[in-house]
């Protein structure tokens, strides 16, 4: 038995719909612009851009209905929907034909994001860390396995505030499909059961506040809702 100076924190994990088990989380990796009219909404060219990556901490996970104080360092605090595929088995240089088989499940999420930070660190050549990667930035909602082999390629991805829908739009219009992300990302380092992978988000992101109540959802993967608590440590 390994004895440690320190307490070891608690394993992260994420529900799993109609199952008291729970799925651990090992790694989060992001798709960054991976909807065309969100692309152009962040002033880039989609068609000429291949898929890139960034992560967020496993810890960052939070559960659907939880209260998420407004982070510190930030003036301009964004939501985006996205689908998230938890990943169930191990794979390298992954073979587009055979991503699907290494999903475990699929579920909603919302990739919070700092973007004053996002595009301060941007601008300069930086890491997006700071605007990505904070406390409590990954709501993710009960995971739905994968059954009879059925894989979502289509199907409504919205998200709304305070009831006014901001954000409505289609799986069918990722830029790169799941296969794809997959095959892509397997391609850098060994994707392992455990891993999660936020798709991308479709556009009308835009900025929240303390006291707002963000809920959203996706077709055949149920809804997610998340509260924005007061401010942690104060705006910037």
């Amino acid at each position: 038995m390994t004895d440690y100076v320190l307490e070891p924190p608690a394993i992260p994990s994420v529900a799993i719909a109609g199952e008291s088990a729970r799925f651990p989380v090992r790694r989060i990796f992001c798709v960054g612009r991976n909807y065309a009219a969100h692309a152009r909404e962040m002033g880039k060219d989609p068609d000429r851009e291949p898929p890139f990556f960034f992560t967020k901490p496993a810890d960052a996970v939070v559960y659907s209905g939880a209260t998420i104080a407004y982070p510190p360092e930030t003036r301009n605090f964004h939501y985006e929907i996205e689908l998230i595929v938890a990943i169930g088995r191990e794979g390298f240089e992954i073979r587009r034909e055979d991503a699907l088989a290494h999903v475990f499940g699929y579920g909603v999420g919302i990739d919070l994001t700092r973007r004053d930070l996002q595009f301060e660190a941007r601008d300069k050549g930086r890491p997006w860390d700071w605007g990505k990667a904070f406390d409590q930035s990954a709501p993710i909602a009960p995971l739905h396995r994968v059954t009879d082999g059925v894989h979502p390629a289509r199907g409504r991805i919205w998200l709304a505030v305070n009831g006014a829908v901001k954000q409505d739009a289609d799986l069918a219009e990722l830029i790169w499909p799941v296969p794809d992300i997959i095959a892509i990302a397997s391609r850098s380092m060994v994707l392992k059961p455990g891993d999660l992978i936020m798709t991308g988000t479709p556009a009308g992101v835009g900025a929240i506040v303390a006291g707002d109540k963000v809920t959203g959802g996706i077709d055949g993967l149920g809804t997610i809702e998340i509260t924005i608590g007061p401010a942690l440590g104060g705006a910037r």
